[in-house]
């Protein structure tokens, strides 16, 4: 099968200048490289093809003899004037592949020099009242981690010293090796990725850089905050190794269960119990708000367990924005228990004097359906 003109096969024009050769390879060889379509045999075949085109464009006298007799230039068999066949040189790719192995490995292409290692992210984790995410707080927590050696002022070396560059990565911390065309990048095997050594290390730190140590910082709470909330303290996680930068530190908010208010987003439910005789002739009661403060429901008679009382803007303030939720009282309507001789006496002759129907709609209602039922079934 006849191959595809090389120019062709890189979308680029005869005549095309270096920059834009290499520009368009690049991005060819970064869309088929079997890294990114792994066990995908024809994007493998496309990316040799494009390699091999790059091979010989970039090479001005392969070039020039592409462009005089085509790929016969390099078909040794033919008797084209390239002879002995074709092959790829590392020299060629090495500066296309370190960008490209730079982006696949997370890096930035040529890499910088080594250092110290950024510290680690901590959590702690923080739970706080109804009352404190309501309100908003300020509060000290102790938190265990390492920081910068004094003695040393976190490099890890001994007063009077310093670290010295390594000499295998020449301080980048990481070493390449070339198989084929291929770039290899790997953590330097001398200085584990610090690209520095340290010959004399300091004795408080055994030239870590940094100590154990527990430090007091405080948080700021927001009102509002919700359950699993996430606070970011910038710079306040593990210190760096050997003077890197430190890490951050999480705080995950929880709200501890409250003993009469149940929250919902913005909005607080309280389930409150009232007597029967309240809920049959109606009354006042007064409730209390997640803020503090008391209101003032007016029941009207005959309410049922479940009725639902509104109380707008009586909820959780909304987390950095503005707007307030809202408070619902759930009523549940108390059965009598533990009634003396009298008070039996009385709901007794409560029944006896017409309770039903007219007392209970919702009850006899009810049973008059079941009766229908039944009546259904035998029918």
């Amino acid at each position: 099968m006849a191959k595809i003109d090389y120019y062709e096969l890189l979308g680029v024009e005869r005549g095309v200048d270096a920059g834009t050769l290499k520009s368009a390879y690049r991005k060819l060889a970064m869309q088929y490289h079997p890294d990114r379509n792994p066990g995908d045999r024809e994007a493998e075949t496309k990316f040799k093809e494009v390699s091999e085109a790059y091979e010989v464009l970039s090479d001005d006298e392969k070039r020039r003899l592409y462009d005089q007799f085509g790929h016969a230039a390099f078909d040794g068999a033919a008797g084209g004037p390239g002879g002995g066949g074709f092959g790829f040189s590392n020299s060629t790719f090495a500066d296309v592949f370190e960008d490209l192995f730079g982006e696949f490995m997370g890096g930035n292409g040529r890499g910088g020099r080594g250092g110290g290692g950024r510290g680690a992210d901590l959590r702690y984790d923080l739970q706080i009242d109804l009352e404190d995410a309501f309100h908003g707080r300020e509060t000290e927590i102790d938190v265990p981690s390492s920081q910068a050696c004094q003695s040393c002022d976190g490099t890890g070396a001994e007063a009077g010293s310093k670290p010295q560059t390594c000499t295998t990565c020449q301080g980048y911390g990481k070493v390449r090796t070339q198989q084929g065309f291929f770039t290899i990048e790997r953590t330097c095997p001398r200085c584990h990725g610090a690209g520095q050594m340290i010959e004399n290390p300091c004795r408080a730190c055994n030239g870590g850089g940094r100590v154990q140590q527990q430090k007091t910082l405080q948080v700021n709470i927001p009102p509002g905050v919700e359950d699993g909330t996430r606070i970011r303290l910038s710079g306040e996680g593990e210190a760096g190794l050997r003077g890197g930068p430190p890490g951050d530190l999480y705080i995950f908010i929880s709200i501890a269960q409250h003993q009469l208010f149940r929250r919902e987003g913005t909005n607080v439910y309280c389930r409150v119990p009232i007597s029967m005789v309240t809920a049959a002739l109606g009354g006042d009661i007064e409730v209390p708000t997640v803020g503090g403060g008391r209101v003032a429901i007016q029941v009207p008679a005959g309410t049922q367990t479940g009725k639902q009382f509104r109380l707008r803007g009586k909820g959780m303030p909304a987390l950095q924005r503005a707007g307030v939720g809202d408070m619902y009282i759930q009523t549940m309507v108390e059965t009598p228990s533990n009634l003396n001789k009298r008070q039996k006496e009385l709901l007794r002759e409560f029944e006896s004097a017409g309770g039903g129907r007219e007392t209970s709609p919702e009850s006899a209602g009810f049973f008059g359906k079941v009766k229908e039922f039944w009546d259904d079934l035998t029918d």
